[in-house]
């Protein structure tokens, strides 16, 4: 039977490929699961139309996270925190601290996409990369003070 690929499947093929398999391969496991669809006029269409779908979709996104990008690359955030001697921190400042501080400026930015190495631990000005959509991102200063 053919079919045309929905999904990429480990050992068969990636999204949009035409492939031959067993009946029972194709009408137990990758139909139901929405992994595939047969291979007529009527399936191609379908699949056509799911990828317009698609990709309208990714270019929405896209666009946002650049809109996004634009209007972090000029946010600037201030934390405070309590030091010790050489200016060293009692803890240190974490992507959620920076999360949160960008939520308090009206940005909801996912933790997991403030891309710290490490924590900071040092008192000063740091440049954190933040993460918005595939290869977009956005630089943020981020201004750590003494309490």
């Amino acid at each position: 039977m053919e079919i045309i690929l929905l999904e990429d499947v480990e050992g068969l093929g990636n999204r949009g490929e035409r492939v031959s398999v067993a009946k029972g391969y194709a009408r137990n496991y990758l139909l139901p699961r929405t992994l595939a669809l047969p291979a007529t006029s009527a399936g191609a269409r379908m699949f056509a139309e799911r990828e317009r779908i698609r990709q309208s979709r990714a270019d929405k996104e896209r666009n946002a996270a650049e809109e996004l990008a634009h209007k972090l690359s000029k946010v600037s955030v201030t934390l405070t925190a309590q030091v010790g001697e050489d200016e060293k921190l009692f803890g240190s400042v974490t992507a959620q601290d920076i999360a949160d501080a960008l939520g308090e400026q009206g940005f909801d930015i996912d933790r997991r996409r403030i891309q710290l190495e490490e924590p900071i631990k040092v008192l000063g000005v740091y440049r954190v990369d933040v993460k918005l959509y595939q290869e977009i991102g956005a630089t943020i200063k981020v201004w750590v003070a003494k309490q």
